[in-house]
């Protein structure tokens, strides 16, 4: 069972208070914790890396030891202390394992709307329930305690792999922003833009919460997005 404050009836719709949307509580479920990002992650952040996991993200150095681990955790933190990024480490339920990373961004109370991504996964955690029930765990958090009223998600038009996770999720593709950002090696990146609403949310949350059952690993199709 995922374990969070949200509401389980229907999503809020009063929206939270402005700074409450900059903090990242943690979020527990069976398969997957969601911790604030920090400096003791950087070791296992190190050892879950490898370049097949980076492979359509724009980090330009893959962390190899816990040095090169700290400075990745301190490169993301300085976004997080600029707002440009709300990170969370992941971490094996069942192990306690660091398995990867997930953040917020592109955050407008305002607006009531936020995106996910910065994701990636060891690939020990490919094709588990992690994907699925973290993005779970933020969703909820999103529509059931911010109040969000959309939720956003962009990927290399390259990634097949993570289009298909996140239109697994029940996210719709809504189109292709050309020439969006560079890659690592200086081309230039075309990004497919998926969204989901308030709307969408109660079907999404009944069926994601149905696909992860409780006991064991089940399969889970979708991948890092």
């Amino acid at each position: 069972m995922v374990e969070t404050s949200a509401a389980e009836s229907t999503h809020e719709t009063t929206p939270a208070p402005a700074d409450r949307w900059y903090e990242a509580p943690v979020l527990s479920g069976d398969h997957v914790r969601l911790e604030p990002m920090s400096l003791a992650h950087a070791e296992g952040l190190a050892a879950a890396a490898d370049d097949q996991v980076f492979q359509h993200l724009r980090i330009t150095r893959v962390p190899r030891n816990r040095e090169e681990g700290e400075a990745f955790v301190r490169a993301v933190l300085a976004q997080r202390d600029k707002r440009v990024l709300l990170p969370w480490t992941q971490l094996d339920a069942v192990t306690g394992e660091v398995a990867g990373t997930t953040s917020y961004y592109e955050i407008d109370p305002d607006l009531r709307t936020v995106a996910i991504g910065h994701t990636w996964l060891g690939r020990r955690w490919w094709r588990t329930g992690v994907n699925t029930e973290a993005k779970l765990l933020l969703l909820r958090r999103a529509f059931d305690d911010l109040g969000a009223v959309r939720v956003v998600w962009h990927t290399d038009i390259r990634n097949d792999r993570s289009q298909a996770a996140i239109a697994r999720l029940g996210a719709r593709r809504e189109g292709v922003l050309r020439k969006h950002r560079l890659r690592r090696d200086g081309s230039w990146r075309d990004t497919v833009q998926f969204a989901m609403t308030d709307d969408d949310w109660p079907d999404v949350r009944e069926r994601l919460s149905a696909r992860l059952r409780p006991a064991g690993r089940p399969v889970d199709p979708t991948a890092t997005t």
